[in-house]
């Protein structure tokens, strides 16, 4: 605890507190029948009212004050005088006018009433401290044009104290509202079609479903490795192999690598498979989904997303971005490609590994309007089957809204042999084992050898698909305790 120079009186005044009998922080339980939201929309002239929120102005005037207090709702006007307290004359002066300050948790029991201003209040009868703050919180003022002063609006400091952030600005608190309801929606959306709603392994023993650096932790018990899952698409896929055909995970998953306005090392997927399906049949699917989260959520959706969604190839994407034509390049000829148009690539990278950083770093962030990019290369798609009609090409597609990948869909493959084969072409591919762990998943090999029916899968990134609809340009601000690196 921070021992400012404010911090110092408010520890004194606990000190105070107790030595007067009064309970900082009671046990008991305290009824709420009311909140801000309620008294403005039902308001009855003498209703008698229990309500509690944390103080965010107090105006002593004497014989009487009044609080202003914020619930989930909104803001309270509580009236308090000291003829309602004639017994306790000195609670008043001492406890009301000296002891409560700004960002203290009180409960008030009253009635309502309007002010000589016709403000609508709450006349207090009963008042109790329930939680004594110790800091002072940002005072956040607004002038009659709508200019805001003394904001908390240092970014790294937002982040860290997300729960001051969520106290003192009301837009903040709206977007974490917004992500819980499009979460509930997307799941009602779902049950309604009948998928079923699975829970899959954190801790893995082989990091699966992704290539990633994963977080690596030790089971005392077993004396094994494990690893934070950077996928959970292997273990839904073994669940369609047990002949569950409509199945679904809002997963949390890890990765170890970097942070950026797009990037959190952890975060929120959802994976979707359905047996009998392809990826045509999904890229529908999808479509029709987000037209309805648009209808829903975005006024800006109604205007734009709800519009006919694009579609173009890999390829096609690359040769409008770049004006080349890579379909039928070598390695080589990508690579000098890419010095020429300024991609940063590695020397040890191979064809798909270019072709990719080529589509980052020169046509994402370009795409705005909602488009499938489909067909990608067989070289960046080990796990998507390869394409019926075109050779060298994979069933895959990714949705780019934005300049930013929502979501990633396969036509899945469900050969176990070519699967295996995959595989270890990745681990020649990726040859830092202990950077990059794709291992072979042996128990996912066997149960593709049992027969997994012809599917289609998808993965939505929850997290940035919440960014389009709150009109959020970085990732910490759509998660409540976003990553950061620990003070020294």
């Amino acid at each position: 605890m921070r021992n400012s120079e404010q911090n110092l009186i408010r520890i004194k005044k606990l000190k105070k507190l107790n030595q007067i009998n009064i309970n900082p922080y009671p046990s008991e339980e305290y009824p709420i029948n009311s909140n801000s939201k309620k008294i403005i929309n039902n308001y009855n002239q003498k209703k008698k009212v229990l309500v509690a929120g944390r103080i965010i102005r107090i105006r002593i005037m004497g014989k009487a004050s009044f609080i202003e207090i914020k619930d989930k709702e909104g803001l309270i006007q509580i009236y308090i005088s000291i003829n309602n307290f004639y017994t306790e004359k000195n609670i008043y002066n001492f406890f009301f006018k000296k002891l409560l300050d700004i960002g203290d948790i009180i409960w008030v029991k009253g009635y309502l009433f309007k002010t000589k201003k016709h403000k609508i209040s709450v006349y207090a009868k009963k008042l109790k401290l329930l939680s004594k703050c110790l800091h002072t919180l940002p005072n956040v003022k607004k002038d009659k044009s709508g200019n805001t002063f003394d904001s908390f609006s240092n970014n790294e400091k937002r982040h860290r104290m997300k729960y001051v952030d969520l106290i003192v600005n009301d837009e903040i608190k709206t977007v974490f509202l917004t992500r819980i309801k499009i979460i509930s929606f997307i799941r009602n959306y779902l049950n309604k079609r009948n998928y079923l709603e699975v829970e899959t392994p954190i801790l893995q023993a082989i990091p699966g479903g992704a290539i990633a650096r994963p977080f690596i932790t030790y089971h005392n018990t077993l004396k094994s490795t494990f690893y934070l899952r950077i996928s959970n698409e292997l273990y839904l896929k073994k669940l369609l192999v047990g002949g569950l055909e409509k199945v679904y995970e809002f997963s949390r998953n890890f990765r170890n690598e970097g942070i950026d306005k797009t990037h959190n090392p952890e975060f929120t997927i959802l994976e979707l498979y359905v047996a009998y399906k392809d990826y045509y049949w999904m890229m529908k699917f999808t479509e029709k989904f987000f037209k309805k989260l648009c209808l829903k959520f975005s006024k800006v959706g109604k205007q734009s997303l709800i519009l006919q969604f694009q579609q173009i190839t890999f390829f096609e994407a690359l040769k409008i971005y770049t004006g080349f034509d890579l379909r039928n390049l070598i390695e080589t000829e990508i690579r000098k490609i890419c010095n020429e148009i300024n991609v940063k690539i590695d020397k040890k990278m191979k064809k798909g590994q270019l072709l990719d950083q080529i589509f980052s770093q020169k046509c994402e962030k370009k795409i705005i309007q909602p488009t499938f990019i489909i067909d990608f290369p067989i070289e960046m798609s080990p796990l998507a089957k390869k394409h019926r009609f075109k050779n060298g090409l994979s069933e895959r597609y990714e949705l780019i809204i934005h300049g930013v990948e929502i979501a990633n869909s396969y036509s899945e493959l469900n050969d176990p042999i070519d699967q295996l084969k995959r595989f270890k072409r990745q681990i020649k591919l990726y040859n830092k084992v202990e950077s990059e762990n794709m291992l072979i998943d042996k128990d996912f090999i066997l149960s593709l050898e049992y027969g997994m029916p012809p599917c289609t899968g998808i993965g939505f990134g929850i997290d940035r698909l919440i960014m389009l609809f709150t009109k959020q340009i970085n990732i910490q601000e759509v998660l409540f305790f976003p990553q950061m690196r620990l003070k020294s």
